[in-house]
C-alpha cells in the first residue's frame, strides 16, 4: 500500500513534466491546422490513443505511484483553466491559443488557394454544402472554416 504513495521522483518533477507535456502537445496541434480533431475519423482517433500513450512516459516516466500520474493531471487541467481564463480576458491570447477564422468563399466563390491551406478537398467541401442543406456554391453568401475546425455557412438570400 505505501508504494502507492512513493514518488520516484519529487513531486515537482510531475508537475514540470506535465505542464511541458501540454504546452508541447498544444503547440503541435496548433501547427498540425484547424481541422485535426474537428471531425473524428477512426484514425484521428488512433492517434489520438497513440498521443497519450506516448506521453504518458514523457510525464510520469517509470513511476507506478498513485500520485506522479494525479499530479500531472492536476497540473494539466490547471493549465487549461488558466488558459481558458487568459483567452477569455484578452484577445491576442485567444487568438494564439485557437486561431481565427479562415474564409473560405464569399458571394458564392471560392477564395483563390484557400482549400489547399486549410487541407480541405473539393469532396470536402460539397460535403459541408450538402451538411448544410446547400447543392452548389452558388448559394453561400459566406463559408468560413472556424478555429474549432467546423465549417460555418451563411446562406445567400
Amino acid at each position: 500500500m505505501n508504494e502507492l504513495f512513493a514518488l520516484s521522483m519529487p513531486w515537482w518533477h510531475f508537475v514540470v513534466r506535465g505542464a511541458l507535456s501540454y504546452a508541447a502537445l498544444l503547440i503541435l496541434l496548433r501547427l498540425t491546422g484547424k481541422r485535426t480533431f474537428s471531425d473524428m475519423s477512426p484514425f484521428d482517433i488512433v492517434v489520438l490513443v497513440i498521443v497519450g500513450g506516448a506521453l504518458r512516459s514523457a510525464m510520469i516516466g517509470a513511476d507506478s505511484s498513485l500520485v506522479g500520474p494525479l499530479l500531472c493531471v492536476a497540473t494539466i487541467l490547471l493549465l487549461d483553466k488558466l488558459l481558458a481564463h487568459l483567452a477569455a480576458r484578452s484577445e491576442l491570447i485567444n487568438r494564439m491559443l485557437e486561431g481565427t477564422p479562415l474564409l473560405l468563399a464569399a458571394g458564392g466563390q471560392l477564395v483563390a488557394g484557400v482549400l489547399a491551406k486549410a487541407g480541405i478537398s473539393k469532396e470536402g467541401l460539397a460535403r459541408e454544402l450538402r451538411l448544410h442543406g446547400l447543392r452548389s456554391l452558388q448559394e453561400v453568401d459566406e463559408m468560413r472554416l472556424e478555429p474549432n475546425g467546423k465549417i460555418s455557412v451563411l446562406k445567400s438570400r
